[in-house]
């Protein structure tokens, strides 16, 4: 890869987030944003992609992790284990690798950032269906790779039927701030950091 160009690969746990970060490479044009996803939602396949991104030399690797099935163990202690290994940056300059890898968490799935396009929550969702009701009461949406198909880039079908980008942004780090304060472990979303991190670069 050249070396000159900030290249970004996200990786996301499922179709969801390969889906909805393809759909942002229209507002992030500068930036090289590779979504991928494995093919089986383990953490052992998530690891081998980043390794596969690092050899690949990508000078970020950003993770998005669904923090609703690393609440039990084994995945919690794996999950911990992997951010571990990846806390300091990748730095081989002999190979011409450096790669910064990073972990962005929303508790408990993605949808919860896509609900923050239109507005604010902090109730705590024991399940994914209660989250989907609320975002639905927003607009429609299927988790389905049909439905992701049809809308035509999910960032743009939440900004046309009401949603907004800068909002989400606002109430996920709204989300953090209180996640802080309150010391609450539930409902709360880092990819709005994630948005501004790409706007960065």
């Amino acid at each position: 890869m050249g070396k000159q160009r900030q290249a970004a690969l996200i990786l996301g746990e499922g179709p969801t987030e390969f889906f909805y970060f393809k759909s942002l490479c229209d507002v992030f044009k500068r930036l090289t944003i590779k979504p991928d996803y494995p093919k089986h939602t383990n953490l052992k396949e998530l690891e081998a992609k980043i390794e596969e991104g690092i050899t690949m030399g990508y000078s970020h690797i950003f993770c998005i992790i669904d923090m609703d099935t690393k609440d039990k163990e084994p995945e919690r202690t794996q999950y911990q284990r992997l951010k571990a290994k990846y806390s300091n940056p990748i730095n081989k300059p002999r190979k011409g690798i450096y790669c910064k890898v990073e972990f962005f968490e929303t508790h408990r799935c993605t949808e919860l950032f896509f609900l923050y396009y239109f507005r604010y929550t902090s109730r705590p969702y024991d399940e994914q269906e209660s989250l989907l009701k609320d975002l639905n009461q927003c607009v429609e949406y299927r988790k389905t790779i049909e439905f992701f198909m049809k809308s035509k880039g999910l960032h743009s079908y939440f900004e046309r039927n009401g949603g907004s980008l800068e909002k989400a942004v606002a109430n996920a780090n709204r989300s953090m701030d209180e996640k802080v304060t309150s010391g609450r472990d539930y409902t709360y979303s880092e990819l709005g950091r994630l948005t501004e991190i790409l706007n960065e670069l």
